[in-house]
């Protein structure tokens, strides 16, 4: 349901639509969806300072507004969220936001940046075919970070990866220690991941081979070949062409991450 701060009261098709889709967090909600985050545990991950009982009030209001299905799990307890056709059709408008944020909405040093997130983009878009063939624990140390939101785990066994929040008590096996700004520079396709390294932004440590292969593991956000407003091509650094995603005019069909 509507409550009357979310009705323009206009019969134009773009203010019926924002008010099913323009209240906050409802299209980055939608946004994990498209990415394949079907779960509630999931989605939650993808927008990690909305607290739960706010998820699941939009996540019904989605589901009354026939954009996504509630259904059991094939497989396992629980259930998980589905798009409607409806929902989906939202997907070039989602990725069309994103590529005008990248180009448009400049980023500032003093923006708050969340380890969380990006983690959790970081993982579903590594490039399995250059990971690690046998198991293998890698540790992201943001050393400008406090305490607990300074330390994450990715747990790799091809094609999986699951993101740890907390020490999964198992041996590591390369260490990346950098702070979050470069990573996240580096994710957003604003710092070269090679220069980062050379220059000492980012330290690897661990076997040569998982040092030597780590810059390829990286897919970048389906954002980072985005052009900025004013800024020519040729002035951009970061962005590689080995498996790299560009941006999404026509929709980002494909893309798993979209942060």
């Amino acid at each position: 349901m509507l409550d009357a701060m979310s009705v323009y009261g206009q019969f134009c098709p773009v203010a019926q639509a924002l008010e099913v889709v323009g209240e906050r967090w409802t299209l980055l909600i939608v946004r994990e969806l498209l990415c394949g985050n079907y779960r509630f545990g999931e989605i939650l991950h993808g927008v990690p300072l909305m607290s739960r009982s706010l998820l699941s009030q939009r996540l019904k209001a989605l589901e009354d507004a026939n954009l996504i299905e509630r259904r059991e799990r094939a497989a396992g307890s629980g259930h998980e969220y589905c798009l409607t056709p409806a929902g989906e059709e939202l997907r070039p408008i989602v990725f069309g936001l994103g590529n005008w944020g990248q180009r448009w909405a400049r980023r500032k040093p003093t923006d708050k940046l969340d380890p969380v997130l990006l983690m959790w983009d970081l993982r579903r878009n590594l490039d399995p075919r250059r990971l690690p063939e046998r198991p293998t624990v890698v540790m992201f140390w943001f050393r400008d970070q406090p305490g607990k939101r300074s330390r994450y785990w990715l747990r790799v066994e091809r094609p999986e990866i699951e993101l740890c929040l907390t020490n999964p008590g198992l041996d590591v096996e390369l260490t990346i220690e950098t702070t979050l700004r470069t990573m996240v520079d580096v994710w957003l396709g604003d710092r070269d991941v090679h220069e980062a390294v050379g220059g000492g932004q980012i330290a690897l440590m661990g076997a040569p081979e998982l040092t030597r292969a780590f810059p390829k593991w990286l897919l970048l956000s389906p954002f980072a070949k985005v052009e900025r407003a004013g800024e020519p091509e040729s002035a951009r650094r970061g962005i590689r062409t080995h498996g790299g995603r560009g941006g999404a005019p026509d929709g980002a069909n494909g893309h798993k991450g979209a942060a």
